[in-house]
């Protein structure tokens, strides 16, 4: 076996390349991706609720305007829109602290 130089990517217990080991810089540029990508796909659902709700009130001013039907609609979807509102907003990562402060907790 060879002793792998400070440049080599092989794990010298199998000689297969080792998986790279994220530094601290490319963890946060990856949890900071996934944060807009959560905005983003939070900004399209909202113009989807409104365009299609606005169909769906169309629709029933349309037909009659009697009972608001789509009401219902609004409500159970606009529940779900607040509750990734929250996921995306409000909720916070773990973090090491928050690991730390559990394993103490049990031990």
């Amino acid at each position: 076996m060879s002793v792998p130089t400070p440049f080599s990517n092989t794990d010298p217990t199998t000689g297969y390349a080792a998986a790279p080991v994220p530094d601290a810089a490319a963890a946060e540029r990856a949890e900071a991706r996934k944060r807009l990508a959560g905005r983003r796909k939070l900004a399209s659902d909202v113009v989807a609720y409104v365009v299609i709700n606005a169909f769906l009130v169309f629709v029933w001013l349309i037909t009659g305007a009697g009972y608001f039907w789509p009401g219902w609609v609004m409500a159970g979807w606009g529940i779900l829109l607040a509750l990734q509102a929250w996921d995306v907003f409000w909720r916070r990562p773990i973090t090491e602290a928050d690991i730390d402060k559990e394993v103490s907790r049990s031990g």
